[in-house]
């Protein structure tokens, strides 16, 4: 493991927390996509079944059952505990836009047709498009709280790491997984736009904020 790897978990686990909080400290879930945590949930839970058959070793394990706690946690404080917050107007996007050619793709392209990989890969895909609800209900809304910024920028920079973690370990040990590494580079590009706001705008001081769409 090397320390892209290690940078790019401790940032995503960093997203989590930060949402988190900002759920808790706020009692408020207004400006959050529950889809796309719901998405975050389902990629989770598709890619770490593996935890009932293969160990790697206890920070693999850790980590997953951490990211699985987080996951559902947070889909419990949308729904359930402050669901009266919920901005279900805004957020909008259809599931099935995403789940049904992700779906689709995993079954035709991945490494091994069992349904562990194929899980495994429905993942991945998912993962690259779970962020689309949540750049959408910011687009409809026109804004963000700066909070929300902060939990899209370490999330975004999770995967901008795991694509130097992938760099690296073909340049150390040969590894490439084509599946993985451009599911990867499609996630990162859906926050190209994102990450020159949140340095222009957020880091300035600044809210971010957007054109209302027509």
């Amino acid at each position: 493991m090397n320390v892209f790897r290690i940078l790019g978990d401790i940032s995503h686990l960093l997203a989590i927390i930060i949402l988190l909080l900002k759920i808790h400290r706020s009692k408020s879930c207004a400006g959050i996509s529950g889809k796309s945590q719901i998405l975050f949930a389902l990629v989770f839970t598709t890619r770490y079944l593996d935890l009932f058959t293969t160990f790697i070793s206890a920070y693999n394990t850790v980590m997953k059952v951490i990211f699985l706690i987080c996951a559902y946690v947070t889909v419990y404080m949308i729904y359930v505990r402050f669901r009266k917050t919920f901005d279900s107007e805004n957020d909008s996007f259809r599931l099935e836009f995403l789940l049904v050619p992700v779906t689709g793709l995993a079954f035709l392209e991945n490494h091994s047709f069992t349904p562990l990989e194929i899980l495994w890969t429905f993942s991945i895909y998912l993962e690259s498009v779970a962020i689309l609800p949540q750049l959408f209900m910011i687009s409809k809304t026109g804004e963000a709280e700066t909070i929300t910024t902060h939990y899209l920028f370490f999330l975004g920079l999770y995967r901008a790491l795991y694509i130097a973690n992938w760099v690296w370990r073909y340049h150390t040990e040969k590894f490439y997984d084509q599946i993985a590494v451009v599911s990867g580079v499609v996630q990162t590009i859906f926050y190209c736009d994102f990450f020159y706001l949140y340095v222009t705008k957020v880091l300035k001081g600044k809210k971010l904020s957007l054109p209302m769409p027509v």
